[in-house]
């Protein structure tokens, strides 16, 4: 079992490093494999709706986002962490995740999701949510934790000071392992979820 860490900032050991580290330990403590993956200094451009992936299977621009599509494919589970920057994510973060989601071909149901946020002090509940949507929109649960999964500091320094933020950190790396256990125990036992065709529906007459 392995989950697949995504650092979203542009400096790569820093506070939300820091912060996915937490989260890392804590799962290699449940037997689960971890490995972080900095994309945040990345230049990834956006997805152009080109729709060449959907021929090829992988994404028109071969950049960090292709290089990164076979780890997905093969988790069992994805943590995202960014920066907060204006109540949102970092820029490069969303192109990545918009051409990687759309861009990869195999079916990410039931494997876990989760959103990690890091601030000096506002906006981490909008970053939050803006990541969650991610998981959402493909059938991916997502793991939950004893508050928000946000830290607070301005340095790594100040983030090891925050102590629930860190235990917040811990206990989604908890939660994540047991779903992960148990969805695995469940797919052996049950298999996924039969899915139906899918329905498309536009509002225009």
């Amino acid at each position: 079992m392995k989950v697949l860490l995504i650092n979203g900032s542009p400096k790569a050991e820093r506070c939300t490093f820091t912060a996915l580290s937490e989260v890392a330990k804590t799962l290699e403590a449940e037997g689960i494999e971890t490995e972080i993956v900095h994309i945040g200094n990345q230049a990834i451009r956006g997805c152009i709706d080109c729709r060449a992936c959907k021929k090829n299977g992988k994404c028109v621009f071969n950049d960090i986002v292709n290089e990164v599509a076979p780890k997905f494919a093969e988790c069992d589970g994805l943590v995202v962490g960014t920066p907060v920057y204006y109540a949102s994510a970092n820029g490069n973060l969303i192109s990545f995740l918009n051409r990687l989601f759309f861009s990869t071909p195999f079916d990410k149901s039931m494997k876990v999701g989760a959103a990690v946020v890091s601030a000096r002090h506002g906006g981490c509940s909008a970053t939050f949510d803006e990541l969650n949507k991610y998981f959402t929109i493909v059938g991916m649960p997502v793991a939950s934790s004893q508050y928000w999964n946000s830290v607070h500091g301005f340095t790594p320094e100040d983030v090891r000071k925050d102590e629930e933020g860190l235990q917040t950190m811990r206990t989604l790396g908890k939660n994540m392992a047991f779903l992960i256990k148990s969805i695995a125990l469940g797919k052996e036992k049950y298999g996924l979820p039969e899915r139906e065709p899918q329905i498309l529906t536009n509002f225009i007459d």
